[in-house]
């Protein structure tokens, strides 16, 4: 028997808002009272100190009511110019119902290549993490008005799952209209929900094949997906009923629901993947006052570097060496092999004159870094 979290238990949250929560389409207009319980929701939370991001659906679906367009398929090029209408509407609505609790909204446009690619990923992780740093809510949608039927989701469960994944939070909360997983269609008498999936099983899929829901894109089936990329790098995940007013509220005040477990927590998972999935591209060789800094919980600073091995990227894995040539850890490096070199050594305040752009302080940051042992 497996013990069901409560979002108490979570410091940084992933929500994922669909376009049929967000946008009433026959009213051609948003669900203003349900996004602004949603926003307080988000409030309360932000306000004991927690970091919330929001996946928002809706672009598309806002500018087509907006500009009136007729009901049935759009062509590409419709979808896309109806994005870039509702894009700016539905920032704007991020804006000001945040604004009202006196919390900064971010918006952060991506296209799957921007999770998918290793510096496109960075630079995206970078932005998020400094608008967190900030204190602000970043609200992230999939970039409609650039992305074409090749490079797109598709659905934004699958997106909200990788960005989870992105800036290692511990919990993706997926808001749907239906209140959790099914073990048949819940338009059967007897078909009864699924409060905890310990593990996504061959029996939890066909589940999800079988409770298609009418208005998700992808329905069940993508949100199975999401759950494999986020429960796999060590982020739970919660489906829930977004049908509710103030529907954070109601999961903590314990709402039918359906959690998805991770077998470890999302430090050990990245850890664990940094450690043994990725192949090294190169190593550092650092001085003992740097093996004892990492072995206290620092970061690597260049200035403890003393020897840069290998053609590496940003973003690849590396092996730490102590000064006699032992692996001591691996991590995940923050420079290029050659500004890697020409920074070895040095003060981190000395960087931006070296290379002639301020890059990270850290060579490896401690949260990309696993040691032997851990």
């Amino acid at each position: 028997m497996h013990k069901t979290p409560s979002l108490k238990d979570f410091r940084r949250i992933v929500v994922k808002v669909g376009s049929s929560l967000l946008v009433d389409s026959a009213a051609g207009k948003l669900n203003d009272d349900w996004l602004t319980s949603l926003a307080a929701d988000i409030a309360a939370l932000h306000q004991e100190k927690r970091d919330l991001l929001v996946v928002s659906s809706g672009a598309i679906a806002l500018g087509r009511a907006v500009l009136k367009l007729p009901s049935g398929p759009l062509k590409l090029e419709d979808s896309q110019a109806a994005a870039a209408v509702g894009q700016i509407a539905l920032a704007r609505s991020w804006s000001e119902v945040l604004g009202a609790h006196a919390i900064t909204a971010g918006q952060v446009l991506v296209t799957l290549g921007d999770t998918e690619e290793r510096r496109r990923y960075l630079n995206a992780r970078e932005t998020i993490d400094k608008l967190l740093e900030w204190r602000a809510v970043p609200v992230i949608n999939e970039n409609d008005t650039v992305a074409t039927s090749e490079i797109r989701y598709g659905d934004n469960d699958r997106l909200a799952a990788r960005v989870a994944t992105m800036v290692s939070a511990d919990l993706l909360v997926l808001l749907s209209d239906v209140d959790g997983l099914y073990d048949k269609p819940p338009s059967a008498g007897d078909a009864k929900r699924v409060d905890v999936v310990a593990r996504i099983s061959p029996e939890i899929e066909a589940m999800a094949g079988a409770s298609e829901s009418q208005f998700a894109r992808g329905g069940m089936l993508t949100k199975i997906e999401a759950g494999k990329i986020a429960t796999s790098a060590g982020t739970h995940m919660v489906i829930a009923s977004g049908r509710v007013p103030h529907p954070l509220q109601a999961i903590a005040q314990g709402a039918p629901c359906t959690w998805f477990l991770t077998p470890a927590n999302p430090v050990t998972a990245r850890k664990k993947w940094i450690a043994g999935s990725l192949e090294p591209r190169g190593a550092l060789v650092i001085d003992a006052g740097a093996v004892k800094a990492l072995r206290s919980g620092k970061s690597l600073l260049p200035a403890g570097v003393v020897k840069v091995e290998g053609a590496f990227g940003r973003g690849d894995a590396v092996v730490v060496r102590g000064p006699d040539g032992h692996e001591i850890g691996r991590g995940l490096i923050a420079y290029d092999a050659e500004d890697a070199d020409k920074i070895k050594g040095r003060s981190s305040a000395d960087v931006p004159a070296i290379l002639g752009f301020s890059g990270r302080t850290e060579m490896i940051h401690r949260d990309d870094l696993v040691l032997g042992g851990e």
